[in-house]
């Protein structure tokens, strides 16, 4: 898919939207019914776009520097009407849209969550953490995300108020909407669960979840082997009963499993009379342990065939999880999304969607554009700050499909496999250009 269709795809999902002001708005009566400078699409248009720099010099870029640029009073008031939930349709379409050029292959989705620091509120108790040791407060949402790491696309995402925030509520809430008809589940150990095993057994997709060690885990209530390594299949029927016949069964830890009432599983009933027969979930899958390095071991579980994913080809695919942790990474600090232009939640869920709409702009871009083959030390890839800076200048008119292309292809980094370097943790700071409240 060339730049300008991608273009051409995004800019009609923005239309479809703008043309529904009805769904999308909270005034739906009143709300973009008269024809304005600040038209509904102009708006919408104008947020996906934005980057890092103050509310009036996206504006200045917005309208190519027109004297008769709107004020970013006007700009405010008019994004006010609009629901979040308007970007969210944008990306749902844009990301059906381009993930349909793999439709041949199966999907391999990573799940993962990350923390969005937003504005200082003690007021909103639902988002709002109180500091310690004399440090100052602040206010978190969770945003939960599908990434497809083959083609470095977001399919899904989930925005929670941090104190409410449930990754594995948002997972099967992705998973459950979800079109593809197969498809991969990576995860780490956040989302280890028979009820989310199930379910993503339940839609025919496939999972490689990472266990903790220990009692009260997967693996601690199994008897596994005593060695380093080991792949060991598992038909675990997993009941709510415990009866006497019951309690014999369990003593068999690899085929049976007792869940109290108070442990999510949403494919048994959660009470049952004593009279009623024990009901029985079956819950297939491989329990693997992987030697990470010459000291560390991992234990995964995964329903994933033997002979097509041996434990060689097992941590190469956990591996590529990390994929998700960069695109993070670049979502934050080169698409923008440490820089919002409103205080007002509802305005920073707005540029949420937005900032993944622009992340997976970029991404397709990118990865299309064609990278001249030399005889190097390393492989190299595009530099995707590089390349989502033009990317956005394409989205806004301000460079042409053959210029963005060449620029992207000139500004290469090469790739390092298996380089290591110190996390260097720093402290969640909101930065945002505040000079009125939005």
């Amino acid at each position: 898919m060339k730049p300008k269709h991608i273009k051409k795809l995004l800019m009609s999902e923005i239309k479809e939207v703008a043309n529904k002001p009805e769904l999308y708005c909270f005034h739906p009566n009143s709300d973009f019914t008269r024809k304005r400078k600040l038209s509904m699409e102009t708006v919408l248009t104008g947020i996906i776009g934005m980057g890092s720099g103050s509310l009036t010099n996206e504006l200045i870029d917005l309208f190519h520097s027109s004297p008769d640029m709107p004020a970013s009073s006007a700009f405010i008031q008019r994004r006010n009407k609009i629901k979040p939930e308007a970007f969210k349709a944008i990306f749902d379409g844009f990301s059906k849209g381009i993930m349909t050029e793999f439709s041949g292959e199966m999907p391999v989705f990573a799940v993962d969550g990350s923390d969005i620091q937003i504005a200082t509120n003690p007021d909103a108790p639902e988002s709002y953490f109180p500091g310690r040791s004399g440090q100052k407060g602040y206010n978190l949402l969770h945003l939960n995300a599908l990434y497809e790491i083959n083609h470095h696309i977001y399919a899904d995402s989930v925005i929670q108020k941090r104190k409410d925030w449930n990754e594995h509520k948002a997972l099967l809430e992705m998973i459950g909407r979800s079109p593809v008809p197969k498809a991969l589940i990576i995860a780490d150990r956040g989302y280890e669960s028979y009820n989310n095993m199930a379910h993503i057994q339940e839609k025919g997709w496939h999972f490689l979840i990472r266990v903790k060690d220990g009692r009260g885990s997967i693996k601690g209530n199994l008897e596994l082997p005593e060695q380093e390594t080991f792949d060991m299949d598992i038909n675990l029927k997993i009941t709510r009963k415990q009866s006497n016949e019951v309690k014999e069964l369990l003593k068999d830890k690899n085929h049976y499993r007792f869940l109290p009432t108070n442990a999510n599983f949403d494919y048994l009933p959660a009470k049952s009379s004593y009279k009623d027969p024990a009901s029985f979930y079956e819950l297939h899958f491989r329990i693997v342990r992987l030697r990470i390095s010459e000291d560390t071991y991992e234990t995964v579980v995964t329903n994933l065939d033997k002979g097509q994913y041996p434990i060689g080809k097992l941590k190469l695919l956990y591996a590529s999880r990390w994929g998700i942790e960069t695109s993070f990474r670049d979502l934050k600090y080169t698409i923008g999304m440490l820089n919002f232009h409103s205080k007002k939640v509802m305005c920073i869920q707005q540029e949420i969607y937005a900032h993944l709409i622009m992340y997976n702009f970029a991404e397709m871009i990118t990865s299309h554009v064609v990278i001249e083959k030399k005889q190097r030390k390393h492989t190299y890839k595009a530099n995707f700050s590089v390349a989502a800076h033009m990317c956005r200048l394409f989205y806004r008119g301000k460079t042409t499909s053959p210029n963005l292309e060449a620029i992207i292809a000139k500004n290469l980094i090469p790739i390092r496999p298996d380089r290591h370097r110190e996390r260097n943790i720093k402290a969640k700071v909101f930065r945002g250009f505040l000079y009125r409240i939005a």
